[in-house]
């Protein structure tokens, strides 16, 4: 069982995509991330602050494309029984403290949230109608952000019960959720047929640009809190996408110990601009466990 090669390309009896690579040399996924045009109104804040997403909002504010061609490279090095990449060096993967440290957010049916609706909330609104518009761009956070499915520019239903009770939402560990989200959209898209990913794909790419020293865009070298908005305004190039594939798989192929950074926010020019509701104990004594991630009916290990 141990001799046979092809169980490296299995994945409980589904053909794993990195053993197909010689046949489909070009193939690359396409991403399912939505960038909703809701603008954060200042009166939002309060409510951003109650559901623990107020970091987040501020990163939606900045645009972000994928680089498909490099997320696909990567997703051939993924293994679904571990949730790890297995690089030439050794294995890594994105763990809690990233998704704190990227995103700033810590630990049925679908339906439409318009931004021709919601867009922008009317001057001189109540506190009612306020408080109406916050909870559309939770909802919109919640499904372009964290939660992104294949559904277009829809949101699951099942988030309105806790937009009825937005002052408990800031109780829950979103990070653990989106990091649970992420694990299972790649595993998913690890299968040779798949080729559309969704999920927290802004807090993927960030993560290997900050990581990989040599895969990082020029001219990007100042950031800010979110630490993912150091990467907003990347844009890369959407053509070509085969060639462009098949060389981030060489580039991945001949990557080495010393390619890798293991502590990229550790760094004092780094320290100085997170935000220090991160650091607290409360936060970080979660950072090493090793546990079941939970987000609905999605269980994933950590």
């Amino acid at each position: 069982m141990g001799d046979d090669p092809e169980r490296l390309y299995r994945l409980d009896g589904v053909a794993h995509i990195a053993g197909v690579i010689n046949d489909e040399p070009q193939q690359c996924i396409a991403s399912m991330r939505r960038q909703q045009g809701m603008r954060l109104d200042d009166r939002y804040v309060l409510y951003l602050q109650m559901a623990g997403l107020y970091h987040l909002a501020r990163l939606n504010d900045r645009w972000f494309r994928l680089d498909e061609p490099l997320v696909s490279a990567f997703v051939e090095r993924w293994r679904p029984e571990t949730h790890i990449f297995h690089m030439p060096f050794g294995e890594c993967t994105i763990t809690l403290p990233r998704v704190a440290w990227c995103r700033g957010v810590h630990g049925s049916d679908p339906i439409r949230i318009s931004a021709e609706t919601f867009g922008e909330c009317p001057e001189g609104a109540d506190e009612e109608t306020v408080r109406r518009y916050a909870r559309a761009y939770i909802m919109m956070l919640l499904g372009t952000q964290l939660f992104a499915d294949k559904s277009g520019n829809r949101v699951h239903s099942r988030w309105l019960p806790y937009m009825a009770r937005i002052e408990e939402m800031g109780g829950y560990s979103w990070g653990s959720a989106a990091l649970t989200w992420l694990y299972r959209c790649m595993c998913r898209v690890a299968n040779r047929h798949v080729v559309k990913l969704a999920g927290p794909l802004q807090l993927l790419q960030s993560w290997i640009l900050w990581h990989f020293l040599g895969f990082r865009p020029a001219g990007y070298d100042t950031f800010s809190w979110p630490l993912a908005s150091r990467w907003a305004g990347h844009n890369p190039s959407a053509s070509e996408k085969g060639p462009r594939l098949q060389m981030w798989r060489l580039r991945i192929d001949l990557l080495q110990t010393g390619d890798f950074i293991w502590m990229p926010y550790s760094s004092p020019d780094v320290l100085q601009v997170v935000h220090p509701e991160v650091l607290e104990p409360r936060h970080t004594v979660l950072w090493r466990c090793v546990t079941a991630l939970i987000y609905f009916a999605v269980i994933e290990w950590h």
